[in-house]
């Protein structure tokens, strides 16, 4: 199992064809043994101490194996709509691991 965390950052006025992008992408991701475990969007009160900048939104997806997750990157379906990603994403952060137990 692999968990990537994403951290999202959004053009500002951008957020409907973000929103639009997800609405694609998300559904996706269980076609590819996948999970998303937590969408956040986080405000400002919830930060205690922070040296980046605030993310529009934080995913938590975990994947069964490396595989999934590169094939789910690879899914023709996304990849039509990843005009929509670009257009409304100024960068994002990826963070990839496994569990600790």
């Amino acid at each position: 199992m692999i968990y990537i965390t994403q951290l999202i950052y959004i053009k500002q006025g951008q957020e409907n064809i973000f929103h639009q992008f997800e609405d694609i992408a998300i559904p996706l991701i269980a076609k590819y043994n996948g999970t998303l475990l937590l969408r956040i969007r986080p405000d400002t009160e919830s930060f205690i101490e922070s040296s980046i900048d605030q993310p529009y939104e934080v995913h938590l997806v975990s994947f069964h194996s490396q595989e999934d997750f590169d094939n789910f990157k690879l899914d023709e379906e996304r990849k039509k709509f990843l005009h929509l990603k670009e257009k409304s994403i100024t960068a994002s952060i990826l963070i990839q691991g496994t569990k600790i137990s």
